[in-house]
């Protein structure tokens, strides 16, 4: 019997909006994945792409990121800002080799808790028809890659330094 795989999702929300309506779920009591880590942030576009990255290394198998929906934002351009790092950042992740599924960009209001619970579940499972992203046991692993190959440049460089003694002398 195989082990069912909960995924992690660390999930960086507006203040205003998608925190909001998170709120709005929790109150109303509305059952939705347990899965999700919650930052609030106070406007989408203050997400630096540094911290996604950064919840993927630290074991993260999903990023979702919330805001206000475009034209409503508390701060005039904020989601606007967020959707282009969002675009390049999908794009980053895909030349990492993360799937570029495992990052998700929503616009939900202060009133829609149910489209939170709704987007929250269809991450989870999304997220779980993938194999656990497990970014620091693949950190482990290249690190022994790198060594390896670190191991023979210093022996190439030796045996050819060698070779120039040896063809001086």
């Amino acid at each position: 019997m195989s082990e069912r795989f909960d995924p992690k999702i660390v999930a960086f929300f507006c203040n205003w909006c998608t925190y909001a309506a998170a709120d709005l779920a929790g109150v109303a009591r509305m059952k939705y994945a347990p899965n999700l880590r919650t930052i609030r942030v106070m406007c989408s576009g203050r997400i630096d792409p540094q911290f996604v990255l950064e919840a993927f290394a630290r074991g993260a198998d999903g990023v979702l990121i919330g805001g206000c929906h475009p034209g409503d934002c508390h701060y005039i351009s904020g989601n606007y800002k967020c959707l282009r790092r969002f675009k390049l950042l999908k794009r980053l992740v895909q030349d990492m080799g993360i799937e570029p599924e495992r990052l998700r960009l929503e616009w939900i209001s202060a009133s829609e808790g149910d489209k939170l619970r709704q987007v929250v579940n269809e991450f989870v499972a999304t997220l779980a028809t993938m194999p656990p992203l497990n970014l620091p046991k693949r950190f482990v692993e290249w690190d022994k890659e790198v060594a390896i190959l670190r191991e023979q440049v210093d022996a190439a460089h030796a045996q050819e330094e060698q070779q120039e003694v040896s063809t001086h002398a």
